[in-house]
């Protein structure tokens, strides 16, 4: 009768509704994977470094110092259990290096308050000079000027630039900007080393600020 044909049709497009979404489903997936390897609509963009040296050595830093952008992740099982072992060792490994950075900032600040207590013959005075000029050049380095070449070669705006340097130094790392992503864009080998080592100095940077505003609190 006409309400058992009615029910047969609503189930034949449940059905047929269901098939497609999965479908959909896993094309989106193929779609997320593809980009991850570096193939998008425009064309394969593995020329952009994504899993060559600048790009693995990027993904490293960004591994051991856990920004964890996102955008790059291990997609076997051998390449998953490495990053385990190598984030295991390289986190702490880190830890090391950048207090060892800070500590030989903190010295070379040290040595130029003791230089400068001859010249102003206070320790005070000194002292706050120097905090200050570090203060302002490590702004300049890892916070201010950074954004100017981001706006260069990533082609976003000084306020993007800017929250990209905050939030990678930081370590919260969204992965909403990350570098070197644009398929339109053709970056230079030494983009990407350059912006790690950034990374490793602006975060040793960082890290004696907040040591310092700790301190001065206490």
């Amino acid at each position: 009768d006409f309400t058992s044909q009615h029910w047969e049709c609503q189930s034949c497009e449940l059905a047929v509704r269901g098939f497609a979404g999965s479908h959909v489903i896993v094309s989106l997936q193929g779609i997320v994977q593809a980009y991850k390897s570096g193939i998008t609509l425009q064309g394969n963009t593995t020329s952009l470094g994504r899993w060559n040296f600048s790009g693995s050595f990027f993904f490293s830093i960004s591994a051991i110092t856990t920004i964890g952008y996102g955008n790059l992740s291990p997609s076997t099982v051998a390449g998953r259990i490495f990053c385990i072992l190598f984030a295991l060792f390289g986190i702490p490994l880190n830890l090391v290096l950048l207090n060892e950075i800070g500590q030989l900032m903190l010295l070379g600040t040290q040595h130029c308050a003791h230089r400068l207590e001859e010249v102003f013959h206070g320790q005070k005075k000194a002292s706050l000079l120097i905090k200050t000029c570090a203060l302002v050049t490590g702004l300049l380095l890892f916070l201010l000027l950074p954004p100017l070449l981001f706006s260069d070669k990533e082609g976003w705006s000084y306020e993007e630039g800017f929250y990209y340097s905050f939030i990678t130094l930081s370590t919260i790392g969204f992965g909403d900007y990350v570098i070197g992503m644009n398929p339109d864009r053709t970056y230079p080998g030494w983009y990407k080393n350059v912006i790690s080592l950034w990374i490793l100095f602006g975060m040793a940077w960082l890290a004696l600020v907040i040591k310092f505003c700790i301190s001065f609190l206490e």
